[in-house]
C-alpha cells in the first residue's frame, strides 16, 4: 500500500469516527439558550437559564402562573408534575401567558426541539 492510499484511509476513518461522535453527542446538553421567569402562585419570582433542550422540568412546588419565555425555543406546560394530561399551553419564544383566574397553575413544562 503506497503512502498516499494510507493517507487516504487515514483521513476517512479519521473522517468516520469523528461523524460516529458527533452524531452521538449531539442531544446531550444542549440548552434552550435565554431566560424562563415565572411567578409562583405567591407571586415569588422564579428565573431559569438555559434549560437542557431534552426531558420534563419541573416548576416550583405552587406552580406557576404566569410565565415569559425569552429563549430561542418554544416550550409547553402542563398542569402536572410530569409532563403529561390534558390542558398544555403552548408559548412561543419570546412571548408569555398566564392562567386564568380559576385554572389550575402549571407544574412542568417540555422544550420544543
Amino acid at each position: 500500500m503506497s503512502v498516499t492510499d494510507q493517507r487516504r484511509l487515514r483521513v476517512a476513518a479519521g473522517a468516520a469516527l469523528l461523524t460516529i461522535a458527533a452524531s452521538g453527542c449531539s442531544g446531550l446538553g444542549r440548552t434552550a439558550v435565554g431566560t424562563i421567569s415565572y411567578a409562583t402562585e405567591g407571586e415569588r419570582p422564579v428565573m431559569v437559564s438555559n434549560p437542557l433542550v431534552t426531558g420534563c422540568h419541573r416548576l416550583a412546588p405552587a406552580g406557576a402562573t404566569e410565565v415569559v419565555n425569552n429563549t430561542l425555543v418554544d416550550m409547553i406546560l402542563y398542569p402536572s408534575r410530569n409532563c403529561s394530561g390534558h390542558g398544555t399551553t403552548y408559548v412561543a419564544t419570546a412571548t408569555s401567558n398566564r392562567t386564568a383566574p380559576r385554572a389550575p397553575a402549571w407544574h412542568s413544562y417540555t422544550i420544543v426541539h
